[in-house]
């Protein structure tokens, strides 16, 4: 198999793709309080679209797939989607990231898919912090979807984005979920995606979180990090799970990044920082045969930035009023 490389010699084996810009939540550091202009249905990319595209990369060496929006469970007939996805010859492991406000009813046939992990975006244990971010009083319902998550036996990932004055109090009861449970709870530097343009000013960067954690939990130790990991990862002794701590702002994994994203109109995004190289929608809707297909994919990759700062640096100026919801999370 010939695998896709970008130029510096990192391999591409992990897609990202965005099957909604849709939400049932309205956190404010992903998109203003009343919401965004959501795409139109016939602007999307379709289901038929999305596992083209993904059978093309599994003809490169793209295994490992991650369904994300958005909330994924928001678009209609996602199970045919995803029982379509998981037999795709290549692609090893699809994992879902989700809200967990609707993700319930379809834990069990997930988990008869063979989908084994999602991660679960959760913020606070707090209900009234929880309502203050994501203006929605569902922690009730995320708090019920995770343990029915682990008693069906999925590896979760809470992801929680630390955000000054708002839930840097959730630090410690988030990380004494490891105690007891066997998950995996990572925290997250804010990103600039918002959706309204309002400037990130990062007062808890990676070091102040694990400096946090470290002061709390002192016998902390580092534990190894899986390859290409966007987590530094931790664990206290005789703990069941585990924490880490992305940092998606510093960007310090950059090198070692091996993903594409895609987002629901389609647009191809080397790295999160970009604005995106080719619409892969625009170019099967013109006629492209796959070979067409993956030459693009191809082009896109070459020109990936160094690093996320690079990939800054080549965006525009409005740029910085996405929402995360548009880019895909």
């Amino acid at each position: 198999m010939n695998y896709l490389h970008d130029k510096f010699g990192r391999p591409i084996t992990y897609l990202r793709l965005a099957v909604t810009d849709r939400c049932n939540l309205r956190c404010f550091y992903c998109m203003p309080a009343q919401g965004i202009d959501y795409v139109p249905q016939r602007q999307l990319l379709t289901y038929e679209e999305m596992l083209r595209i993904v059978r093309v990369l599994a003809s490169v060496g793209v295994h490992k797939v991650r369904i994300t929006g958005g909330e994924p469970f928001l678009r209609r007939d996602l199970m045919e989607f995803l029982r379509q996805l998981v037999a795709i010859d290549g692609i090893e492991s699809v994992r879902i990231t989700t809200n967990g406000v609707r993700t319930e009813p379809f834990l069990p046939e997930l988990k008869s898919l063979g989908i084994k992990a999602i991660n679960l975006s959760l913020d606070t244990l707090d209900r009234q912090r929880f309502a203050q971010i994501t203006r929605r009083d569902e922690l009730p319902a995320v708090l019920h979807c995770l343990e029915r998550m682990l008693e069906l036996g999925f590896e979760v990932k809470i992801n929680c984005v630390v955000m000054a004055a708002h839930n840097a109090d959730d630090l410690i009861p988030l990380a004494e979920l490891t105690r007891e449970l066997p998950v995996g709870v990572r925290f997250i530097e804010e990103m600039p995606f918002n959706g309204d343009g309002r400037q990130t000013t990062l007062e808890w960067d990676y070091r102040r979180i694990l400096q946090t954690l470290q002061a709390h939990f002192p016998t902390m130790q580092k534990i190894p990090d899986p390859p290409h990991s966007t987590s530094l990862n931790y664990q206290v002794p005789s703990y069941k799970g585990t924490v880490g701590v992305i940092p998606a702002y510093s960007r310090t994994f950059c090198g070692s990044c091996n993903r594409l994203r895609i987002t629901p109109l389609g647009k191809l995004r080397t790295c999160l920082y970009d604005e995106g190289i080719f619409n892969l929608r625009d170019v099967m809707r013109a006629g492209a045969t796959d070979a067409q297909l993956l030459d693009t994919i191809a082009e896109a990759v070459s020109m990936r930035a160094a690093n996320g700062f690079e990939a800054e640096r080549r965006r525009s100026l409005h740029s910085s009023t996405e929402s995360m919801a548009k880019i895909g999370g």
